[in-house]
């Protein structure tokens, strides 16, 4: 029995304290699992950026990417790599770079998911370009976006086809606002899309692997307190419907970590906004769910790390559109979709791995939470971000929350 060490790669941007605590909790781990005849330990190291030569070796069996969806050095290394290299990364770049919110909505929309109505509309404004002229003036017909909101109905919103992080997204009432959210939008290609009003329960579904965790959610609030504490917020079912249309999506787009907004009016959760590969990770907006965030990039990637999980380099569609053609319900429907999602998951093998080999993560990530480590990965993030009048202030609220995460039995 020969001892084999796993590399695992942390391709990072302005992460600062999850990659901190990831690393400490490696340590503390400790691991040495028995696999296929040899025993494994598992090495962390940070990605650097570099020039690089597209034949060369890369050392890592995992890399967990932050940078692609806007770093170009990386992305095209990382693609180098799973082309070249067999690399594991999650997300698979070619989906990230390519699967905006518009292509998730369409797809969504052909899986039968109650997606609220949406169109898209050319931009305002253009840069300059010399074939833009004689396009515009053959083919582009004039409209009045007044009059598309007058179909979908106010209030709808109105946002960039492509946005994140709630960039540029403007909730329109009528039709003035409507027309001055248009004039303001700039070369923007927007999207208009009808408003779910009258909703009961705003949930955001974080996505790890097979992992997921709800996350009752106020849109309203200033960022650090939209992740609620709430807790038994949903009925089980509802949990459960949730955890179906968030590995269904991350399935078909090849995105293990992602999040999913819903909103439930009149008992029907309608997905609202679920193209977010590489969603918030920061304690500074997590908080109380930080830990739990943690100990999952930790599962997952100790997963694939020592089991050699192989990337699914192709999407594979056809087997969701075979589904959607058939006459199934809607439910009936998302079951099957949610039966793809766990065997290319491996839901059943990841579990019993973690049984095996992890059950000493909660203990572990329950005597870390507590020490002077953990609390300056606080601190350094916190300091990254607010004035520094406001650096103690927002690491003890920080702390206390996850603080009252580990009195609550660490859920």
């Amino acid at each position: 029995m020969a001892e084999v060490t796993r590399h695992i790669g942390l391709s990072l941007g302005a992460d600062i304290c999850w990659p901190l605590c990831f690393e400490h909790m490696m340590k503390r781990l400790d691991l040495s699992i028995p696999f296929e005849g040899d025993t494994l330990r598992f090495d962390v190291e940070r990605v650097t950026i570099e020039p690089f030569d597209l034949k060369q070796p890369v050392k890592y069996d995992v890399v967990v990417d932050r940078l692609t969806h806007w770093y170009h050095t990386s992305r095209e290394w990382i693609k180098k790599s799973i082309v070249m290299n067999d690399l594991y990364v999650f997300n698979n770049p070619w989906s990230v770079q390519s699967n905006e919110k518009h292509t998730s909505y369409a797809a969504m929309m052909q899986l039968g998911m109650p997606i609220p109505e949406t169109w898209m509309v050319p931009p305002k404004s253009y840069d300059p370009n010399p074939d833009l002229k004689p396009t515009l003036s053959r083919y582009a017909k004039l409209f009045d976006v007044a009059l598309i909101g007058k179909e979908i109905g106010y209030p709808m919103f109105m946002k960039p086809y492509d946005g994140g992080g709630w960039r540029a997204v403007t909730r329109v009432k009528n039709a003035e606002e409507a027309k001055k959210a248009y004039e303001d939008s700039g070369t923007s290609v927007m999207h208009v899309q009808a408003s779910v009003e009258g909703y009961d329960k705003f949930v955001r579904c974080i996505g790890f692997g097979p992992q997921t965790r709800c996350v009752l959610y106020n849109p309203d609030a200033p960022l650090h307190d939209r992740y609620t504490r709430e807790r038994n917020f949903i009925s089980q079912a509802d949990e459960e419907h949730l955890r179906k249309v968030t590995l269904t999506i991350n399935a078909f787009f090849g995105w293990e970590f992602n999040s999913c907004e819903s909103l439930r009016k009149n008992g029907v959760w309608h997905p609202i906004d679920f193209a977010n590969p590489c969603p918030d990770s920061q304690v500074t907006s997590v908080h109380y769910h930080f830990p739990w965030l943690v100990k999952a990039y930790l599962r997952w990637s100790i997963f694939c790390a020592a089991t050699k999980r192989k990337m699914r380099k192709t999407l594979d569609w056809e087997p969701f559109y075979l589904i959607a053609k058939t006459d199934m319900s809607y439910e009936e429907k998302l079951d099957a979709y949610a039966k793809i999602a766990d065997f290319r998951f491996e839901t059943a093998r990841f579990d019993e791995f973690c049984k095996n080999h992890l059950s000493h993560l909660d203990d572990v990530a329950n005597d870390f939470f507590v020490t002077t480590e953990a609390k300056d990965a606080v601190r350094q993030k916190v300091t990254a971000l607010f004035p520094a009048h406001e650096v103690e202030k927002f690491t003890e609220l920080f702390w206390g929350r996850i603080q009252d995460w580990r009195a609550q039995g660490c859920p």
